[in-house]
């Protein structure tokens, strides 16, 4: 598999060539249809946002404490990664500068509509910040089987996603199978032999640059310089049976009644999801 740069493409060719059979791809020009684009950097935020803050290993930090820490940053001493802002309850100002958020390719998306808005189904639109030797803390497949859509606005991000059909080379975790028990960045091959028989793929995303990672792809990233990026979940047909059981599992931890309930309610979300789209493709 390789993971291919494109600049100019059809929503129907990005669906036949790539959504539909679960590969990834990164779009140049994307999000040239954000006011975001070129605007983020670690300036702006600070002038704009530096009082904000987030958490992160149980430790509150500001916005502009952040910018320094990731402007100081290095692959010998990186600064905690990723430093997440939740867009919606911390920054909603930036909303209208990440409109529309599907990019005119994330589509049809589910989670937009107020079936999935309600409650948390793990979806999620964030800024991502992290500095030069940042790496994300395992390689993970995203929970409740959704697309990721990353689209890089400020510094470079080295990615790494593997082919699917590789999870006995990646060691899932026994307790949460989303997450490998390897450090792909160091990996020890006396304790994972089996990985030596994987083929990640590295590549790097640049500023303006989109992600799309289909559900199901094993994926990492580490950060090659001060970097600002904006990710969201998408949830459609396509996903949605990997979905409910994902639902299943994690609401039945909350106990039977929970589980029975939350499963209800989004088997139901999404049989309105799906006549609300065959409705629109008749039109």
């Amino acid at each position: 598999m390789e993971v291919k740069k494109v600049a100019d493409i059809s929503y129907e060719e990005f669906m036949e060539e790539h959504y539909k059979p679960g590969i990834p791809i990164v779009f140049k020009n994307a999000s040239k249809v954000w006011k975001a684009n070129g605007l983020f950097s670690p300036n702006w935020f600070r002038e704009n946002y530096g009082e904000r803050t987030t958490e992160k290993d149980g430790k509150s930090y500001r916005m502009k404490d952040i910018m320094d820490m990731v402007e100081k940053s290095s692959e010998s001493n990186p600064a905690p990664y990723p430093f997440i802002f939740d867009i919606p309850t911390t920054l909603p100002e930036i909303e209208p500068l990440i409109d529309p958020l599907n990019l005119n390719y994330a589509k049809p998306n589910w989670l937009e509509t107020k079936w999935f808005k309600r409650g948390y189904w793990g979806s999620a639109t964030e800024v991502f910040i992290g500095g030069p030797g940042g790496k994300f803390p395992y390689l993970h497949l995203d929970y409740y089987h959704l697309n990721a859509w990353i689209t890089q606005l400020y510094g470079d991000k080295r990615f790494t996603v593997f082919p699917r059909g590789q999870e006995e080379m990646l060691y899932p975790r026994p307790e949460d199978p989303w997450q490998s028990q390897l450090n792909i960045f160091e990996p020890d091959y006396s304790k994972f032999p089996k990985y030596r028989e994987a083929t990640p793929i590295n590549f790097t995303v640049g500023p303006g640059e989109t992600l799309f990672i289909p559900f199901g792809t094993w994926h990492s990233a580490h950060s090659l310089t001060p970097t600002i990026s904006v990710a969201f979940d998408q949830l459609n047909n396509k996903n949605f049976k990997d979905f409910l059981k994902d639902v299943w599992i994690f609401k039945k931890r909350e106990g039977t009644v929970k589980a029975l309930a939350m499963y209800g309610y989004a088997w139901l979300g999404g049989q309105k999801c799906k006549l609300a789209d065959s409705l629109k493709s008749r039109h």
